[in-house]
């Protein structure tokens, strides 16, 4: 995808004037290093303190080394799959190629290259990937546990590859700020797990190469900082890779300032992209997940060099931790809200870890876990590595006073996002809160109002996910339109207006109206919003407890309007559709389930599977993955003030 003239206009309409000035700052900083890069100082007698406590590796659980060693046996073997593309090819990768399209980036200076043109440079997330080394973080942590010295060689192996091939600003592999954010700290847990192997000062500290690296690494981060309307989680995984090298790796001249610059940019960008509830302002949850990563691999490293931190860090982390444990399902599976794209800030651990058990687990360690919380019961590699650095939140003076929530929330007002739960584990996420964050709301969906179902943590009614970003238009379009989520959709249009992959022209603005939760018979939610100009768009949900029966009202006034209701089931239901009611049936733990969804039936119903022209019928478990699943699409037209009302009856 090439961005055409009408993009960078509509792109530049969502700046302010001081966004503006310092984006022609950095247009003229790209054109003078173009031919201006110098070497990094030279550095002698460095050295890496920055090392785990004596038993830290003793504390992990054996069933989360047995899933490591399994994922790194894998690796070693060239094995790994990313955004559903089975590799075989990791024994010697080439850096620059995409084993998608099998297209090669172009060399170059790497401001020229244009990553966004897929006949170019190929998939760019499949390129970027796997250069942020955290698969090799995992071979690393699997020399720290095991002592086995083929680990450490493969990733000294690669380090050493990387580097040559990807010399400073040469290359796809310096375009992007994230990237060589969330890359420092891989390299920063590499040489940590790999402390006491014998070559491990000469794969860092000792090599000329690695000083150079890191140095342009850090030197780019400073200069090109995400700003204005693109300062979300890309902001905050530059800022905590930078602080984390300059802590770790601080051994340059420029070390202390990057340092400091780095933790006021983390603290104002953490504080920014927080709701005071605790809920990510981006709300897309798996960005919720990787901010809480970063802040906490950024903390680790502050506690293990003694650098304060702002006691504001802490309590967005805190916040954020408490958030994620009120508003998961029975299996401890978030909301799919809003965009994901499998990014992750740390990964130490193997395949079948649960990345949101992880979190609960490093939180509970780090700040203490709340009567209310879920129980966890998985296991994992990263939360012992950083409880062993982090100092636990309520000694040494770290813990602001704050009053936690003495009991479960359900009701977040300023992120517009109710959690209402019923018997049998029914768990229900209703929508009214802002289209997204800053003025482009760059992973939003037009998902206004919309609704997400599920059961013993299955999805019902399910959110259809992200699938892809770049190179594939029609698809991008679909899962962020209005008529593939669970909502209302008038006139065949988007509540927002896109105005690019990332960019939302017009934002639909919600408010929720109630939010009543504390009835144990019945919990309601009821909220509109105005993105259909002329007309409104108000959903009532009701859960009666003793019936297990969800109830969705949607009211739409206005001028007479054609109406599209669209819910999407997960793709574990299975549906016979007979008129205006489905009968819906899957399996859980080994036996049956089922429900009754009476549909309205002043629509026409008529069930979508697969379809392709137009996409419809789609689920999406991550990114780059997506499977036919069953939508049901009822069509008519609205008069006036007019009502549709759904009913979901669980069985049994």
């Amino acid at each position: 995808m090439t961005m055409s003239a009408g993009w960078y206009l509509r792109r530049l309409s969502r700046m302010g004037p001081q966004e503006v000035a310092g984006r022609m700052g950095d247009a003229v900083r790209r054109r003078r290093w173009r031919s201006a890069r110098p070497d990094g100082p030279s550095v002698t007698g460095a050295r890496f303190t920055a090392v785990l406590p004596a038993g830290t590796i003793a504390a992990v659980s054996p069933d989360a080394t047995k899933r490591l060693i399994a994922e790194a046996d894998r690796l070693i073997h060239g094995q790994a799959e990313y955004f559903g593309v089975v590799r075989d090819d990791l024994a010697d990768p080439d850096w620059w190629c995409d084993p998608k399209t099998g297209r090669r980036a172009p060399w170059g200076y790497a401001f020229d290259v244009p990553y966004r043109n897929e006949d170019a440079v190929g998939d760019i997330k499949q390129i970027w990937e796997l250069s942020r080394h955290q698969y090799l973080t995992q071979l690393a942590a699997a020399y720290a546990i095991t002592g086995n010295e083929r680990y450490a060689e493969r990733v000294a192996e690669h380090l050493r590859s990387w580097w040559a091939a990807n010399p400073p600003l040469r290359g796809v592999h310096w375009i992007s700020g994230i990237e060589l954010g969330i890359r420092l700290l891989s390299w920063v847990w590499i040489r940590r797990l790999l402390d006491g192997w014998p070559g491990v000062a000469g794969l860092f500290e000792d090599n000329p190469m690695a000083l150079n690296q890191i140095w342009h690494h850090q030197r780019w981060l400073a200069a090109f900082p995400s700003r204005g309307s693109s300062a979300n989680n890309h902001a905050i995984a530059e800022a905590a890779g930078q602080f984390a090298a300059a802590c770790a790796f601080g051994w340059f001249p420029a070390s202390a300032r990057w340092r400091g610059d780095a933790l006021r940019s983390l603290e104002r960008h953490l504080r920014s992209n927080t709701f005071a509830s605790g809920l990510n302002r981006e709300l897309a949850t798996e960005y919720h997940g990787l901010v809480l990563e970063l802040g906490l691999a950024a903390v680790a490293e502050a506690d293990a060099a003694g650098v304060p931190v702002p006691a504001s860090i802490r309590l967005v982390l805190l916040r954020m931790t408490d958030a994620l444990a009120a508003i998961v399902d029975s299996r401890l599976r978030p909301p799919r809200q809003g965009d994901a794209d499998d990014g992750h800030g740390l990964v130490v651990d193997g395949a079948g870890t649960n990345r949101w058990a992880s979190l609960l687990a490093t939180g509970d360690a780090v700040f203490g876990r709340l009567a209310w919380w879920p129980e966890v019961t998985g296991t994992d590699v990263r939360t012992p590595l950083l409880a062993a650095l982090i100092r636990p939140y309520a000694k040494e003076g770290t813990a602001p006073a704050v009053t936690r929530p003495a009991s479960r929330p359900a009701h977040f007002a300023d992120a517009g996002l109710t959690i209402l739960r019923g018997p049998g584990e029914i768990w229900c996420r209703c929508d009214g809160g802002p289209h997204g964050f800053l003025s482009i709301a760059a992973h939003a969906h037009a998902d206004a109002l919309s609704v997400e179902v599920r059961h013993d943590g299955v999805d019902v009614l399910a959110d259809p996910g992200t699938f892809c970003y770049h190179g594939q238009p029609q698809w991008r379009q679909y899962f962020r339109s209005t008529l593939g989520h669970n909502t209302l959709q008038l006139d065949g249009s988007d509540q927002s207006v896109s105005g690019g992959p990332f960019l939302w022209t017009r934002h639909a603005h919600s408010r929720v109206l109630a939010a009543d939760t504390s009835d144990e018979g019945v919990a309601c939610w009821c909220a509109e919003h105005d993105g259909y100009q002329r007309s409104v768009h108000r959903r009532r949900v009701e859960l009666t407890a003793a019936s297990r029966e969800l109830r969705v009202v949607d009211e739409v006034s206005g001028p007479r309007r054609a109406v599209h209701l669209a819910f999407h089931l997960g793709p574990a239901i299975a549906a016979d559709l007979v008129g205006n009611r489905a009968v819906l049936t899957w399996i859980w733990d080994g036996e049956g389930r089922s429900a009754v969804l009476d549909l309205p039936g002043e629509l026409s119903w008529r069930a979508h599977r697969g379809e392709t022209e137009p996409p419809l019928g789609w689920y999406s478990a991550g990114f780059g993955r997506k499977e036919p699943t069953t939508t049901l699409v009822g069509t008519g037209f609205a008069d006036g003030t007019e009502s549709f009302t759904t009913v979901l009856g669980f069985r049994g």
